[in-house]
């Protein structure tokens, strides 16, 4: 899953301006969040992220909208004029707080053993406020606490201006507006410019804050606040469309309470977290977890959407402080279709209904095809094909048994005529990266076209159900030829490729890898991909080239880590953090290093649920389960303390990031936590129910 086109839409974005004009660049932090959360309620549409000790991520209005880069404290002792940050000068630890809901508790200690933070967390169901209550424990006498609050409203972080008003500090850009308030109230306030006379850098060289309540922007701006009784306290960070709604939202928000706040958010979402089906103790937090997150990713206002993950990667520097950054927090299709799977194994047809219909409102355009991403409201960003994008809404369609005539007429017969049309080439498989012929993408177009040849039939159109199946067939009994090497320089030669440019895979075309990565022969370049043969239904798990290829996998991308076995998307894959920790960059300018994908063990795990599926019809060794089962322990160990899976886990054991543990990727990443609950249904059941059964059928159980 490439994201390069939400960074580089972020260059359209020119900033003319330097330090002192509109502050210096801005910075959304890691995208490896150790929790997120918002109210299992329609009123609230605010969501928060959690990550290094702060707050960090706020979306609002809806969550592809980011405001807030960092909310965090800052200690001062006056008289040495120490003063230590909670990102910088603390070890952190984060807590869950109850099972049944996304409650988390920051525990902040000081490396230098002078204090404690505690930090809880909640959204107000009925209006846009988070809440949070801190708890200092100061191990000295005389230090004091300040507050530092950076907003970046509407996914800019160079655009805002700030200033102080009615006991608490304003931020405002376009129609949003924020407002930081305290049950006690600040002593002393500041807004200014980051890196222009800014507050925190006024306590770290003077020991002391100098007031500013002048307003400020617009720029990059920086609010900092002294806490007035700083023991206990509540502090709440509220949004509206004008001054006076966020304004008057932290004040209800403050006067409801956090107590009764959080009684409410919790009751919420046990109210869906009760009802989940069990899947044994060992696994049933986790499960519960991945379940939640995938709700709290929906959005509010345009229902079914859920967003690829609530973070922002790797954006750092001028291009955050445009007005363009996505990051993750926009909708694939294809994550979208995994979350939906993930909703019908959990028996939520309810809201898998309101998945499809997302694609087909939001998405889908008047020749049936769909953009490689689009913001919520539907606008497109990116102009690539991705034929297995175009191919899931499908399947969904099917495996839903939307059957009725305006479906079939309105939605899948443009998508099958369009597949029929452009397939089985791809401008983009699944990756995002490379043109060509891709097994997994035309996987997802042969089972496309199965699928909408049976609902035509349903709606009395067997000509259009002939010409989509005598297609599907024609892929399905060519795809070997256009995707599988006879002659390569792995194992016995004979194994699928990640993809070929012109479906020749023994010519030994070159193909150039992105992130600067050179240029190979097709035949090197593998991935896993070709398992969409199997999970789809089109090729059996014994096939002989499956098995073969399998091992020529093991061979090059599997990577044992303390927590379990993992894998990287293809060899030589430069999507991800340099391995002395150095974040991926956007602009290419040299090669960076993808690590494993947590969510390709689950892949594993539903090809071994499927063998072991095969191998029962043929009375065959039931041990091959177990084997499944390890992929999902290592799943759960790949998760972080707050149960967040993230998109990629550390392969080596050096000190960048613990070996086998999440980086800087997009955590929690919805594709990963979709995953993580197929595989654990699917092991319930001991097959895999998103294999849509007429595929099959057609294609597997009949020889």
């Amino acid at each position: 899953m490439f994201r390069l086109l939400t960074f580089v839409f972020t260059l359209l974005y020119l900033c003319a301006c330097v330090v002192g004009q509109t502050g210096g660049d801005a910075k959304w932090e890691s995208a490896g969040k150790q929790g997120v959360g918002t109210a299992l309620s329609l009123r609230s549409k605010v969501w928060f992220t959690l990550q290094g000790g702060s707050l960090t991520e706020v979306f609002y209005p809806t969550a592809d909208i980011a405001n807030v880069q960092l909310l965090q404290f800052v200690v001062v002792d006056p008289r040495s004029k120490t003063v230590e940050t909670e990102r910088d000068d603390a070890m952190h630890r984060v807590q869950i707080l109850d099972a049944g809901s996304l409650s988390f508790r920051q525990d902040n200690t000081s490396k230098s053993g002078a204090w404690e933070i505690r930090k809880t967390y909640v959204a107000d169901g009925d209006r846009d406020s988070i809440l949070i209550d801190v708890e200092f424990l100061p191990k000295r006498r005389g230090i004091e606490l300040y507050v530092v609050y950076d907003p970046s409203l509407k996914n800019s972080g160079s655009n805002d201006t700030a200033w102080e008003n009615d006991g608490g500090l304003l931020a405002n850009e376009a129609d949003v507006f924020s407002a930081l308030k305290i049950s006690g109230g600040f002593t002393e306030v500041s807004s200014a410019l980051v890196g222009v006379n800014d507050g925190l850098m006024h306590l770290k060289a003077n020991g002391k804050l100098a007031a500013n309540h002048d307003r400020v922007g617009p720029g990059n701006v920086v609010q900092v606040a002294k806490i007035k009784t700083p023991q206990r306290f509540t502090l709440v960070v509220s949004f509206g469309k004008t001054e006076r709604d966020a304004s008057t939202s932290a004040d209800l928000s403050l006067r409801k309470g956090f107590q009764t706040t959080q009684q409410q958010y919790r009751s919420g979402w046990h109210q869906y977290s009760d009802k989940l089906p069990r899947v044994g103790a060992k696994y049933q937090p986790q499960f519960n977890y991945a379940a939640m997150v995938l709700r709290a990713s929906e959005d509010k206002t345009y229902r079914g959407g859920n967003v690829a993950s609530l973070s922002d990667p790797w954006i750092t520097g001028s291009v955050a402080n445009g007005p363009y950054v996505g990051g993750y927090h926009l909708v694939w299709a294809r994550d979208l279709y995994h979350v939906a799977t993930a909703y019908i194994a959990l028996g939520d047809l309810e809201s898998a209904n309101r998945a499809l219909d997302y694609l087909f409102t939001k998405q889908q355009k008047g020749d049936g095809s769909y953009p490689q991403i689009s913001w919520l409201d539907g606008r497109t960003l990116g102009d690539w094909i991705q034929m297995d994008e175009v191919s899931y809404p499908l399947i969904l369609a099917y495996q839903l048994k939307r059957f009725d005539n305006q479906t079939f007429a309105k939605h899948v017969t443009p998508t099958a005529e369009y597949i029929v049309k452009n397939g089985p080439r791809t401008q983009q498989e699944r990756w995002e990266e490379k043109p060509g012929y891709s097994p997994s993408t035309i996987a997802a177009e042969i089972a496309g076209l199965v699928c909408a040849a049976e609902i035509a039939k349903k709606n009395g159109d067997e000509a259009s159900a002939k010409q989509w199946l005598a297609t599907a067939d024609e892929w399905a009994a060519n795809v070997d030829k256009w995707t599988a090497t006879t002659t390569g320089k792995y194992g016995a030669g004979n194994y699928y490729l990640r993809i070929t440019q012109n479906g020749k895979p023994d010519a030994g075309e070159k193909v150039e890898l992105n992130n600067n990565a050179g240029t190979a022969d097709e035949r090197e370049i593998v991935d896993a991909g070709f398992l969409e043969l199997v999970r789809l239904g089109i090729k059996s798990p014994d096939d002989k080239l499956i098995k073969g290829s399998l091992k020529v996998v093991d061979d090059n991308l599997s990577v044992r880590t303390p927590n379990g076995e993992g894998f990287y998307r293809y060899n030589r894959d430069g999507y991800g953090e340099m391995y002395d920790g150095r974040p991926w960059n956007w602009d290419l300018r040299y090669t960076g290093r993808g690590h494993l994908w947590a969510l390709l063990s689950g892949e594993r795990g539903e090809y071994e649920i499927a063998d072991c599926h095969a191998l029962f019809t043929k009375g065959g060794d039931a041990q091959c389960l177990a084997r499944a089962r390890k992929r999902l322990d290592a799943m759960s160990a790949f998760a972080n303390e707050g149960m967040m899976i993230p998109e990629q886990v550390w392969d080596k054991p050096n000190s960048a990031f613990p070996f086998g543990e999440g980086a800087g990727s997009a955590t929690p990443l919805a594709w990963s936590m979709a995953q993580y609950i197929r595989l654990a249904m699917n092991l319930k059941r001991g097959m895999n129910l998103d294999t849509p059964d007429i595929v099959w059928r057609r294609y597997v159980s009949k020889h």
